[in-house]
Formats: structure tokens, sequence, C-alpha cells
């Protein structure tokens, strides 16, 4: 099956250098460009991408806002944010805005065709540096959220929680099945009910819901 991908950055060496790279692979294809976050939007609608790779800088309508206004109309859409610098003060921002993932500029042809793929098949993709950035912005952001968010909690198994909990820790199913001794499609599917329960779109949003709500801390 092949991923339909969208490019959106204000410069055109970086569309056609992501893709010529993408267009190589086997399984992804290009289906269109976007300059700024405003087209980006109307292509989506248009096109319906399964993947949107995202500037977050750019003119007009940025990275940041075009993710937001992306993901609240079709919430089945999946957008990897491309920043340049691993610190980037808009991580934390994007991730509530609901993106799925980050990936910097500067990644190789083989990292970029992944990235793809494993945000398309719905995995989060947060590099060590952007995970450690985000509980730094938790960590200064202070007390978690009250009740009402803490509530749902309650929703989950103790098996469900503790499935959140290794997820926001940045572990994959694979990672998680070895360290709970089960099997890995038995680790989806606890993360498949725990993302319906919580009204969740990816592992993204439920890594940032457990911070959030205080059930993992930073250097927790």
């Amino acid at each position: 099956m092949t991923i339909r991908v969208l490019i959106v950055d204000d410069q055109m060496m970086v569309r056609e250098g992501f893709s010529v790279l993408l267009n190589a692979q086997p399984d992804i294809e290009v289906i269109g460009e976007a300059v700024d976050g405003r087209q980006a939007v109307e292509k989506v609608a248009e096109l319906r991408p399964d993947v949107v790779l995202m500037d977050i800088r750019m003119p007009g309508m940025n990275g940041l806002e075009a993710t937001r206004e992306i993901v609240a109309a079709d919430g089945e859409a999946k957008v990897l944010v491309l920043t340049t610098f691993d610190l980037d003060e808009y991580v934390y921002q994007a991730l509530r805005a609901g993106a799925s993932g980050f990936l910097l500029k500067d990644a190789s042809a083989r990292q970029l065709a992944d990235g793809v793929r494993v945000v398309a098949d719905g995995e989060a993709l947060l590099a060590p540096t952007v995970t450690k950035r985000l509980i730094q912005e938790f960590s200064r952001l202070g007390a978690p959220k009250a009740a009402p968010t803490q509530e749902r909690i309650g929703d989950l198994t103790e098996r469900e929680t503790e499935v959140l909990v290794l997820v926001a820790q940045g572990r994959s199913n694979s990672e998680i099945a070895a360290h709970l001794v089960v099997a890995e499609s038995t680790v989806k599917t606890h993360v498949s009910r725990v993302l319906v329960k919580l009204g969740l779109r990816d592992r993204t949003q439920a890594a940032v819901f457990a911070y959030e709500t205080g059930l993992v801390t930073p250097g927790g």
C-alpha cells in the first residue's frame, strides 16, 4: 500500500529534495507540495494525504497554525513536523496542536522515509533530544491539569495505565512487549484501547496526556 505524502516548505529546493528522496521509495508517493501553511490546509482538504511533512517556520501561516487547522478539520490527518533545530521552541506547541512527530531537516534519506512510514502507521516519532525538550517544557509549566482529566485515567485498567506510562516514556511496541512479557499484538490492542478510552489521536498525544495529567513526571 502506497503512502501518499504532501510536502510543505517555503523553500523550493527543500521541497524538491524531499520529493526526489521520497519518490525513490517503492512504497511512498509525493502527491503534492505547498509553499505555506494556508496552502497546506487547502491541499490537505483537496488531496487527503496520508502524511503531511510540515515545515514549522514559514511566512504567513506557519506550520504550527497549519497543523492545528489540519488536525481540527480531519482527526485522521498525520503531520510530521520538520525542524532545523531539535530544540526548536515550537516542539511542545506543535505536539499540542496535533503533530504526530518531529524530524530534523538534515535527516538522511533513510531516516526521512522511515519517519514517514512510522507516522503513517500510527506510531509516534520523537527523537530522544525532542523527548528531552518535551519533558523540560512540562517541568517548566509546573502542575498538571486537575480533576476532569484525572477522572478519565480512571477509565483505564491497571494494565492499560501501565502501557500508557511506557508509551509516554517513548518505548516502542516491541520494547513494551519485552518489558511486560507479552506478545506485541497484545500491546497494540492495549494501546488502541487507551487511545479510544481517552479520546486521543495517536501515541504522541497519549504521551502529552500522560505528562499533563501527572501520570508521568519529568524524570519519572
